[in-house]
């Protein structure tokens, strides 16, 4: 189902800050950045960075103080049809099967039920979990419960998908396996993605681009090609090198 999309965006002069005990705490700064249609961009930084605060600015769930995010030249105004999100925890309605929740939003937005039900089932099959349409979430594991929620976020088609930590609270082996099937996902699927994590090997596996935040006033946000063949292999000394830049970035090597 995977087709050319839009996806552009546009970052101008974007900040953000928020009150603290009775001081304004600026986590964004006049930040500039353009995300390509279909690019893989991942966000990184320390604690207090702006990372989530940037992720929820895109998907129109936060506002900006000043500056301005376009979509394929159109301004932001608020959550929009053209990006999902995918978070943390996927947050699945416990009274509904797999099938149910990953057609709901296509009911909500009018689709015929059987229509609705059909495009789930394929996106259901896309994510690993034909067999499970019928299971309800407390029947499931941690990374098949964050694969029906990535399976309900690309139902409804949209140009950019938004990931906030999505495999944060996922055992090792688990987050390895789900970065492999987020990689496939997003090639087929030719969507821009736009992923906020902690992890660092993560950020280069899926990476096209990684977004370092600064969290230190007045520092500037950098951003690093991903010049490496996909799939990707950890192993790979180029891979070792980019993991080692990041560590330098955070003082951690």
């Amino acid at each position: 189902m995977a087709s050319a999309r839009g996806g552009e965006v546009t970052i101008r002069d974007l900040s953000k800050s928020f009150s603290l005990g009775g001081r304004q705490l600026a986590v964004l700064r006049s930040l500039n950045l353009d995300i390509r249609s279909g690019e893989c961009l991942v966000i990184v930084g320390a604690s207090g960075s702006g990372k989530t605060t940037l992720l929820r600015i895109l998907a129109g769930l936060e506002r900006a103080d000043g500056g301005a995010v376009a979509i394929d030249g159109r301004e932001i105004e608020g959550v929009g049809e053209e990006r999902a999100v995918i978070f943390q925890e996927p947050r699945l309605l416990p009274w509904l099967t797999v099938l149910g929740n990953v057609a709901f939003g296509l009911e909500v937005r009018g689709v015929p039920k059987a229509d609705a039900e059909k495009r789930a089932r394929f996106y259901i099959a896309l994510v690993g979990l034909a067999e499970f349409g019928d299971a309800y979430p407390r029947q499931l594991s941690g990374g098949m419960a964050q694969r029906v929620g990535i399976a309900r976020a690309l139902t409804v088609q949209p140009e950019i998908l938004l990931l906030d930590e999505p495999l944060g609270a996922l055992d090792a082996m688990t987050k390895i396996s789900m970065q492999e099937e987020l990689a496939r996902i997003w090639n087929e699927e030719n969507v821009t993605m736009v992923v906020v994590t902690h992890d660092l090997e993560e950020a280069i596996y899926l990476a096209d681009r990684v977004l370092i935040l600064p969290k230190e006033k007045g520092g500037a946000a950098r951003l690093i090609e991903i010049d490496l063949p996909r799939p990707r292999d950890r192993s790979e000394s180029r891979f070792v090198r980019y993991r080692e830049e990041l560590l330098r970035e955070f003082g951690l090597h």
